[in-house]
């Protein structure tokens, strides 16, 4: 039991130890790449067009796993379809990226959607509404048109 307390349990239930400063660089090294390589080197017509990040990359201590997260800016038809084509060219950037960065074992790449940046865009969007409306009641305050006169 006292391994469990140094462990960290993944949202998915398997048990990952904590990250450690190498497995930190690994992983911004990882996502660094990665991004560059699906910028410039993937040649898939599904990925044109369409903005695609790379906002994280956590590759697993053993070095065998990444899951790169992505986010894809336009409609859920786009954001399908560089699914698609990030899947089909799995292999070819498992290839670059073995190339470029050097490590014991090339990670097999999955690749996961991060929906945080939509996410805050909304919310931002919901916070500028909310403050529209007390913006327009301080300003009938002013103008000393409000009911309670």
């Amino acid at each position: 039991m006292p391994q469990l307390l140094k462990a960290q349990v993944m949202q998915e239930g398997t048990i990952m130890r904590k990250n450690s400063i190498k497995n930190t660089r690994i992983n911004m090294e990882v996502q660094r790449e990665l991004s560059e390589i699906i910028r410039t080197q993937v040649k898939d017509p599904r990925l044109k067009g369409v903005m695609v990040t790379v906002t994280g990359a956590e590759v697993s201590p053993d070095l065998k796993y990444c899951k790169a997260f992505i986010s894809v800016l336009g409609s859920q038809e786009s954001c399908d379809e560089v699914f698609e084509g990030l899947r089909s060219a799995v292999g070819f950037i498992r290839r670059e990226l073995a190339a470029r960065v050097n490590l014991r074992n090339t990670p097999e790449i999955t690749f996961v959607a991060d929906t945080s940046i939509a996410y805050g865009v909304n919310m931002t969007h919901l916070i500028n509404e909310v403050t529209k409306d007390l913006k327009d009641d301080s300003a009938e305050d002013e103008d000393g048109t409000s009911d309670e006169a």
